[in-house]
């Protein structure tokens, strides 16, 4: 006999937009756009619209990084989307991506500008686009290329299952939080598995296969994401632990500290309107929280 609070789907679903609670601006069954509005842009050949999400930080840290080479076509202008608030589906946000998801990049280096959506993507196109950052053998390529498309196959089930049912769902149901730890955790040993054998993840180069994992998966090591660590035990994957501290002592350092600290600005009260960030005209052993958004 079923239990009385079991739910049966009933022959037809029905869009309820009061169950989505805080999330009532970003989730609807629906695509386009919902009003007018133009995206800015600012001085520099690429334009970032993001927000300091492990999938807006991937892009931060390879801009930055890029930068710290000497590409000077890199420099970019990063504009605050706040997806809370519905921002994503603005007019110009959709026309950048149409999938409505941050980040979108548009590159006004060419003519007409380039548009680049999907994180993944954005990584490839940099990447390609300045010759760094993806191994120039066969082999190291496919080894890069293979693990950017395990982090994007891969992290729905930590980010929109185990982390939505986990930390936002407003209910606690068993079934779904044990399904994804279980999955969650079965990623975190595949990456600790590889990178007993492995200096970074495609190798002994640091690469954006790095820089696309890191933010997920070293953010549930950390606790910067989802506040889990302890219930998934992740400690117990060294590994994955060492692999974190090289990152962060590799040329990556400065830029992941960089990138972070900025878009992280738009969840503070006083950042969440977008603004224009000139990423390179501060100096970050300088500027003061004030000098971040403006």
């Amino acid at each position: 006999m079923a239990d009385a609070n079991e739910y049966v789907p009933p022959s037809v679903w029905v869009w309820n937009k009061a169950t989505e609670g805080r999330f009532a601006a970003i989730n609807r069954p629906i695509a386009g756009p919902t009003h007018d509005k133009d995206l800015p842009v600012g001085k520099h050949p690429l334009q970032l619209y993001s927000l300091g999400t492990p999938n807006g930080i991937k892009v931060t840290i390879l801009l930055e990084e890029l930068l710290a080479l000497g590409h000077t076509g890199a420099e970019y202008d990063a504009w605050l989307v706040n997806i809370l608030e519905g921002e994503q589906f603005s007019s110009g946000f959709v026309a950048a991506n149409p999938n409505s998801k941050i980040p979108a990049l548009m590159d006004h280096s060419t003519d007409p500008p380039t548009r680049v959506f999907e994180s993944g993507a954005i990584l490839l196109y940099l990447a390609e686009k300045f010759g760094a950052f993806v191994p120039k053998d066969p082999r190291g390529r496919a080894e890069c290329l293979s693990w950017l498309f395990w982090q994007m196959g891969a992290t729905p089930f930590l980010g929109g299952g185990f982390g939505h049912f986990y930390a936002y769902a407003p209910v606690k149901i068993e079934y779904a939080i044990d399904r994804f730890a279980m999955e969650v955790k079965r990623q975190l040993d595949v990456l600790d598995r590889h990178l007993a054998d492995h200096e970074y993840m495609a190798g002994s180069e640091y690469t954006i296969a790095d820089m696309a994992i890191w933010p997920w998966y070293g953010g549930v090591m950390t606790n910067a994401v989802y506040n889990a660590a302890e219930f998934l035990q992740t400690h117990t994957y060294t590994n994955v632990k060492r692999w974190m501290d090289v990152n962060r002592s590799s040329q990556g350092r400065a830029a992941r500290a960089h990138g972070q600290w900025r878009l992280r600005q738009a969840g503070e009260p006083a950042a969440r309107t977008p603004r224009r960030i000139g990423l390179r005209d501060q100096d970050p052993g300088q500027a003061g929280s004030e000098d971040l958004i403006a």
